[in-house]
């Protein structure tokens, strides 16, 4: 090893004592003994029984059998990244949290993205909602923004949380069907639990099978306080948007792209920050004063209702910015342990019922999950100082010095010592509670329609369209034909042309009920509204040999400069030649690729492609157009264009030159999806 090498290593150990640099080490056991022989156990003799006393393989095993902690519940299927954050300017106005104040300071964030409803070994492009969890730590101590990519909830108070979780989840009499909705105890509870009308019109959306992690939008989904150094509180939501824009699959390539890459949107991730593609968000805020609280025909603390942002604008006050890949999935991703109840100054509760049974269940959950000492893992200690008579407990890291281990003490002159909030101590507002001990839900939460109908207001004609066949899939895959008519009757609250339209798929009519008379909508739920570009999206651009080299070289200069991401692909990996006789590297061939990991292509053939080439291109081009995706050609590929009927059609672009071209090419590409087709 290089001696700068071993320099490293030794720095790497002084300051970060929990990261361990195996390369170029001895091998040695937990306790440090060093170990002459890892291939043979310890026998009586070279073919006689292993002896008991091989300390070595006992702990090599031991340690093997109990690699895996307990699977989350929910969630169970993440990943995550490391990035920063950076306030764009000080918020002192509305809250004293720290990492709120100085647009100089960058604070590190941990983000995991997660599936609700599958197992760890679900595929990643089922229809679910996706957790968007947000780790900050800031120099007061850990903030946890723990929130999905949808800004409402399924349910209004906590204890029904597992209820929920039990529907959703595998039915269990026979453990199918894994990671998705589509049966009949979850859609049994959503009809039984009329609340849980909007949630359902949400993922029934193209939100909830989303083209990239770095293209979901987060929320907080919770009512949260801001309060600012006068002790003066406000009610606060929290959202994440996407500088790439809010962009989803079709559900026909959702469920191919499940057998193609179960890991889509993990490598997705993966790949683009290796690259130095780093996907970013923006922080916005929507502020209501305390004062404002009953001015709306909904209540604020309800986790069903979303603020109209039309209504409630959203502030955008800051960046993050993810630009680091972890070191070891289990170390940092499995075994980060986000809670909303880590919350620092400046940041407080409301009396939101699912919140604060949230602030319960996370902590009894990570106890259990990860352990007793959790907090002191790596990826989940504080970055500033942490002192208090806590101790002892299962795998416990930090050796706490000295006899004294209580408050109040003289043994240690009373240290450590609490800290007034005057001068940096949490102090929780102070909020006016009353009323009697009651089990009861608010009137104010009793109303379940008016923004499931302003949410289906809000969607374009594209969108209604989705949200239909979504809904008639899952309720074609319902065995219970009670079930299947509850929700017809239930979309029927919500608006008549949805239930009748579902309702024939099914061959149900709904009932006579009364509709929401709710005329309103909120063009920023739409995502026909979000922002196009063509950056970080993927070509898969198709050659054969003979291809004109020169030319598609200039064309593909200018795709990346515009910020597409050009990959050949060819009839087999290696390298193919061109009219020149150059070599390319052919970055996947028609089988290891497929068009659902390509948001457009680029045919560029060759003028004698082989046959074998024309008919794997072929395929290639009718899923991508079935998709509605842009498709470009060179001449030498207009004549297959031609034989599958799509040359003239939206999104379908013809080389004349390559100039003009690849500025055409880069449009339908930003614009990716070319509905008119339908």
């Amino acid at each position: 090893m290089s001696e700068d090498r071993k320099n490293e290593n030794k720095k790497t150990e002084q300051l970060q004592p929990f990261v361990r640099e195996n390369f170029g080490k001895p091998l040695s056991s937990n306790e440090g003994v060093k170990i002459s022989d890892d291939e043979n156990s310890l026998n009586a003799g070279d073919r006689g029984p292993t002896l008991l006393e091989d300390f070595l393989m006992r702990e090599k095993m031991t340690h093997f059998d109990r690699e895996r902690i307990p699977e989350r519940v929910v969630h169970a299927r993440g990943y995550g990244a490391h990035g920063v954050f950076q306030v764009y300017e000080s918020q002192e106005e509305l809250t004293m949290a720290h990492f709120l104040q100085d647009p100089n300071v960058k604070t590190p964030v941990f983000l995991r993205f997660s599936e609700v409803a599958g197992s760890k070994g679900a595929n990643e492009t089922n229809r679910d909602v996706r957790g968007f969890a947000t780790k900050f730590y800031t120099e007061e101590g850990i903030f946890d923004l723990v929130g999905n990519n949808i800004p409402i909830f399924f349910i209004q108070d906590g204890i029904k949380f597992p209820d929920l979780i039990h529907a959703l989840k595998p039915e269990p009499d026979n453990e199918i069907p894994q990671g998705q909705t589509a049966h009949d105890t979850f859609w049994d509870f959503i009809t039984s639990n009329q609340e849980s009308a909007a949630m359902s019109i949400w993922i029934m959306s193209d939100r909830t099978i989303p083209r990239s992690f770095r293209m979901i939008e987060g929320f907080g989904v919770h009512t949260f306080r801001f309060v600012n150094k006068h002790g003066k509180s406000r009610f606060v939501k929290f959202h994440w948007k996407p500088l790439l824009g809010l962009h989803s699959l079709v559900w026909d390539e959702a469920q191919k792209l499940g057998g193609a890459d179960p890991d889509f949107h993990r490598r997705d991730l993966w790949e683009n920050i290796e690259a130095g593609n780093f996907p970013e968000w923006e922080l916005g805020v929507q502020v209501i004063e305390e004062e404002e609280e009953f001015k709306f025909t909904f209540d604020i603390l309800d986790a069903t209702k979303l603020w109209p942002e039309e209504i409630v604008p959203v502030r955008i006050i800051g960046k993050m910015t993810l630009n680091r890949n972890v070191d070891n999935v289990f170390a940092e991703t499995e075994q980060v342990a986000l809670h909303p109840g880590n919350i620092v100054r400046g940041i407080d509760f409301t009396n939101d019922p699912l919140l604060q049974g949230r602030l319960f269940s996370y902590t009894d959950t990570q106890v259990y999950r990860v352990g007793t000492n959790f907090q002191q893992l790596p990826i989940n200690r504080p970055v500033c100082p942490v002192h208090n008579n806590q101790r002892d407990g299962d795998a416990r890291y930090v050796i706490d010095k000295g006899k004294v281990a209580y408050h109040k003490n003289s043994l240690a002159d009373n240290t450590p010592f609490t800290v007034p909030g005057t001068e940096g101590g949490f102090v929780t507002y102070p909020s006016l509670v009353n009323g009697y001990k009651v089990r009861a839900t608010a009137p104010s939460f009793q109303d379940h329609y008016s923004q499931a109908k302003l949410f289906w207001n809000s969607m374009s004609e594209v969108e209604k369209h989705h949200i239909i066949d979504a809904y008639s899939f899952e309720l074609g895959k319902v065995n219970s034909i009670e079930v299947r008519q509850k929700l017809v009757d239930m979309l029927a609250h919500i608006d008549r042309v949805l239930a009748v339209r579902v309702g024939e798929n099914l061959t149900l009519q709904p009932a006579d009920v009364p509709e929401s008379p709710v005329t309103d909508s909120s063009p920023a739920l739409s995502m026909a509204n979000t922002r196009f570009l063509p950056n970080t999206l993927k070509v898969g651009v198709m050659v054969d040999e003979g291809f004109k080299g020169d030319e598609t070289r200039r064309i593909l200069e200018q795709l990346i400069r515009s910020g597409l991401k050009p990959v050949i692909v060819s009839v087999r990996n290696g390298m193919i030649r061109d009219d020149k006789g150059e070599q390319w590297t052919v970055n996947a061939s028609f089988l290891t690729g497929s068009p659902l990991l390509y948001d457009g292509l680029y045919l560029v053939g060759s003028d004698n492609a082989d046959p074998y080439f024309n008919n794997r291109a072929r395929a290639f081009i009718v899923e991508s157009y079935n998709h509605f995706k842009p498709i470009g050609s060179s001449p030498s590929g207009e004549k297959l264009l031609r034989e599958l009927g799509v040359v003239g059609k939206p999104g379908v672009i013809i080389q004349h030159s390559p100039d003009s071209f690849s500025k055409e090419f880069t449009e339908a590409m930003a614009k990716q999806r070319f509905w008119d087709r339908y």
